[in-house]
C-alpha cells in the first residue's frame, strides 16, 4: 500500500484519474465531506489529508468533542448567558480541531471547513475557520453570497460552495464577480443521491433530472465558457460516489473531483463512534428515508426507532407547533428553526439533540444522516488508505 501522499497521486495518475488543483494544492481527486454533529471531525479530516485529499471539518457544536469545553457548558439552561457562553467554546473548539488536523496531516492534502449558511453562528464559524488557518472554508445549506467580503482578508483560503443546479452556480457566480472573487472551486451535490441537508426547495424535488451530473455539469462549463472566466473554477461532484469507475466517468463529464460522505463515515478514522458507524453501514435501501428537516431542507437519513416514531406523530407535532421560550440545547444553533420558532410547516425535532445522540450510536434517540448509495465494502468498517484505494484501483471487467 502506497505511504506517502505522493505515492497515493502516482497511483491515482497511473488508473487514469486527473488531480485536483484548489488554491495551490494539488490534490487527490477525492474530498471527505463534512458531517456534523462531531462525525467529521480532525481524526478524520486529518487522516484524508494525508493521503493527498481534502480532509472536512464541521463546524458546529464541536465542544462534543471535548470533555472539558462540555463540563463547562452542558449544565446551562435557563442562564442569560447561555447561548453566548456556549457559542464561545464552541469557536475554541473549532479552532482546535483544525490545528489538532493540521498538525496531524503534517502539510499533506489540505484542511476544509464546512459550515452550513443556515447556522445562527454563521459569520463566526467563518472567521473562526479563517483565523484558525483552514486551507478551504465549504459553504452549503444556503446560498452563502457573502462570503467574499467575509472572507476578504484572506486570499489564500479557498472558497467553495455547495449548490445542486446550473441556475445556482450561475445566480451566485454573478454575484461573487461583482465583489471581485470567484471561487475556488464548486460543489456539486445532487439531491437524489447524497445524505444530510438537500440543495432542493421540497421533498418532492429530490428526483428532478436538473440535478443530474450529466446535465448539471455540462451546463456548468458552458457558462463558464460563455462567461470567458480567466481562472478555472473546478466542479466538484457529490451523491451516490463509491468507485473508480464513477470518478472516471464524471471526469469525463468535466468534473474535476468527488466528494465522499457516508463511505468515510464508516472508515476506522471516523470521529464517530463504533455503534454509529455500524448503523450505517448496515442500512439498507428500504432503510433510508426522505423527510423535511427542522432547518427547511429536505433530507436523508436511517429509519432507526426514533426515526420512525418521529415521522409517524409528526401530523400532531406540527398541529401543536408553538414558538418555544428557549432553544432546547440554549444555543440556537440554527437561524430558522421549525421547534423553536412554532412553525409548523417543517419539522419539529431538535436537530442538535438529535445529531447528538447518533454520534453516541443511540437509534432511540439518534438522527442518521446517510447518503442514497451503495457503500463500497458493504457492512464492513475499514480504514481510510483501504478507501481511497478502492477509489483510485480500476476494476478489472471478465469480458470472457
Amino acid at each position: 500500500m502506497p505511504s506517502e501522499a505522493t505515492d497515493w497521486m502516482n497511483l491515482a495518475q497511473a488508473a487514469s484519474l486527473k488531480p485536483l488543483k484548489i488554491k495551490g494544492h494539488t490534490l487527490l481527486p477525492i474530498v471527505q465531506g463534512g458531517m456534523g454533529v462531531g462525525v467529521s471531525a480532525s481524526g478524520l479530516a486529518s487522516a484524508v489529508a494525508r493521503m493527498g485529499g481534502m480532509g472536512t471539518i464541521s463546524a458546529v457544536d464541536l465542544r462534543r468533542r471535548h470533555p472539558d469545553l462540555m463540563t463547562e457548558t452542558k449544565h446551562l439552561d435557563k442562564e442569560p448567558d447561555a447561548g453566548e457562553r456556549i457559542d464561545k467554546v464552541n469557536l475554541i473548539a473549532l479552532d482546535r480541531e483544525i490545528k489538532i488536523a493540521h498538525q496531524s496531516a503534517n502539510g499533506k492534502g489540505a484542511i476544509a471547513v464546512n459550515i452550513m449558511k443556515a447556522l445562527s453562528a454563521y459569520e463566526a464559524y467563518i472567521h473562526q475557520a479563517l483565523d484558525s488557518g483552514a486551507d478551504a472554508l465549504v459553504v452549503g445549506a444556503g446560498l452563502p453570497l457573502d462570503l467574499p467580503e467575509l472572507a476578504r482578508d484572506y486570499p489564500k483560503t479557498a472558497l467553495i460552495p455547495i449548490l445542486s443546479d446550473a441556475r445556482g452556480v450561475q445566480l451566485l457566480v454573478r454575484k461573487w464577480e461583482k465583489k471581485g472573487r470567484l471561487p475556488d472551486a464548486i460543489i456539486i451535490e445532487n439531491p437524489r443521491l447524497a445524505g444530510g441537508h438537500l440543495g432542493a426547495a421540497k421533498v418532492a424535488d429530490l428526483g428532478d433530472s436538473r440535478f443530474d451530473f450529466d446535465v448539471v455539469i455540462p451546463q456548468v462549463l458552458e457558462f463558464f465558457k460563455t462567461s470567458g472566466f480567466e481562472q478555472e473554477i473546478p466542479l466538484i461532484a457529490a451523491g451516490g460516489v463509491n468507485s473508480h469507475a464513477q470518478i472516471a466517468q464524471l471526469q469525463s463529464l468535466g468534473a474535476s473531483g468527488v466528494q465522499l460522505g457516508t463511505a468515510f463515515a464508516v472508515t476506522e478514522e471516523c470521529d464517530a463512534s463504533l455503534a454509529f458507524k455500524m448503523i450505517l453501514a448496515k442500512a439498507k435501501p428500504q432503510d433510508i428515508v426522505e423527510f423535511l428537516s427542522v432547518a427547511g431542507l429536505p433530507a436523508r437519513a436511517v429509519r432507526t426507532p426514533w426515526l420512525d416514531k418521529y415521522l409517524r406523530i409528526l401530523p400532531i407535532l406540527q398541529e401543536r407547533a408553538h414558538v418555544k421560550a428557549k432553544c432546547n440545547m440554549s444555543f440556537d444553533c440554527l437561524q430558522h428553526c421549525g421547534l423553536r420558532d412554532g412553525n409548523g410547516s417543517i419539522g419539529q425535532f431538535c436537530i442538535d439533540q438529535q445529531l447528538g445522540h447518533a454520534l453516541d450510536g443511540d437509534t432511540q434517540r439518534g438522527l442518521f444522516f446517510r447518503g442514497a448509495g451503495l457503500l463500497p465494502f458493504g457492512e464492513q468498517i475499514r480504514s481510510v488508505p483501504d478507501l481511497i484505494r478502492h477509489l483510485l484501483t480500476p476494476v478489472a471487467v471478465d469480458h470472457t
